[in-house]
């Protein structure tokens, strides 16, 4: 499962329209993510990512030969939706379902309204299938070596050794609100900070200068998490860092919180202080990745089998 976006600057106001849970966007407000999207291409390329991830995944679930797996497809947000992908589950006739989410960091306001909409979805069914849910793969070790790759080969591309670079480790906002609940949010994605340059120190050789902060903050957003990218890059500008390097850890795909929101406006904030924002790679499907995927879902099956 996934977030879901518009693949065509058309389907930008029904996209919003769904994630407002029905409430009218503001016209200036339609055009201002138009305008994001129209940037990076014309549409989100998300559903096209999570479903080359879930091919990789079948494939590699099914290369040992000892089980026959099947991966599903569905966006919280936008087609095919979470309830269409367990129409289809149900439809090929499977007993047993590992739900997962393509978010590493546990929130009830992220993962938790994916399985809400799972469930929702199951329990229209007649006789619905056993269900192993995956709430956290944050510090699955096979995810932090995934990451850390990513940023070790990015600092090696870099005109300055890692020392003199500075890791910006980032993941999406959400409201601070969360933090009075006790959600665990906040605390797993510093501990996947944490992991990921240890793993990216020993890769590189050498320790590098690093910090977590928030993206993508919601607009007209009073009191969410920070710092907030944009004011951690001019910050580390201005103390005399010239080489930043965005490593956005929360997310596993190339979407418009990346390829806008780091890509175009955080990138555009170091240059106006006389600073180079670079960016890891996105996971996509990468090997190490899907290998790390397959793990967390095997995990899940067997925790939960009775065999």
């Amino acid at each position: 499962m996934a977030y879901g976006g518009p693949e065509r600057l058309e389907d930008v106001e029904p996209f919003l329209h769904d994630v407002r849970g029905g409430r009218p966007t503001p016209p200036e407000l339609v055009e201002e993510i138009r305008g994001r999207y129209a940037a990076i291409g014309g549409g989100s390329p998300l559903l096209a990512i999570t479903r080359a991830q879930a091919a990789a995944l079948e494939a590699e679930l099914n290369r040992a030969g000892d089980a026959d797996w099947q991966t599903f497809v569905g966006m919280r947000h936008w087609h095919p939706f979470i309830r269409d992908a367990v129409g289809e589950i149900a439809a090929a006739g499977h007993r047993r379902l590992v739900a997962l989410c393509l978010a590493p960091q546990y929130s009830r306001m992220s993962i938790g309204a994916y399985v809400a909409r799972l469930d929702e979805a199951l329990a229209a069914l007649d006789d619905p299938p056993e269900v192993s849910r995956v709430e956290s793969w944050h510090d699955h070790p096979c995810f932090l070596d995934a990451v850390a790759e990513k940023v070790a080969a990015a600092l090696a591309r870099l005109p300055v050794p890692p020392p003199e670079a500075h890791v910006v480790f980032t993941a999406h906002s959400l409201p601070r609100r969360i933090l009075d609940a006790g959600d665990p949010y906040d605390d797993q994605l510093r501990a996947t900070a944490r992991g990921v340059a240890d793993r990216a120190t020993a890769r590189a050789g050498a320790p590098f200068p690093w910090t977590f902060c928030y993206q993508s903050v919601a607009a007209g957003a009073a009191d969410w998490l920070g710092p907030e990218v944009t004011d951690v890059v001019a910050d580390l500008a201005r103390a005399g860092h010239r080489h930043l390097l965005a490593a956005p850890i929360g997310f596993v795909s190339d979407h418009v919180e990346v390829l806008y929101d780091l890509d175009v406006e955080a990138r555009a904030a170091a240059e106006r202080h006389d600073a180079h924002l670079h960016r890891t790679e996105s996971l996509n499907t990468t090997p190490r990745f899907i290998e790390a995927l397959a793990s967390v879902v095997r995990g899940a099956a067997e925790a939960n089998s009775c065999e």
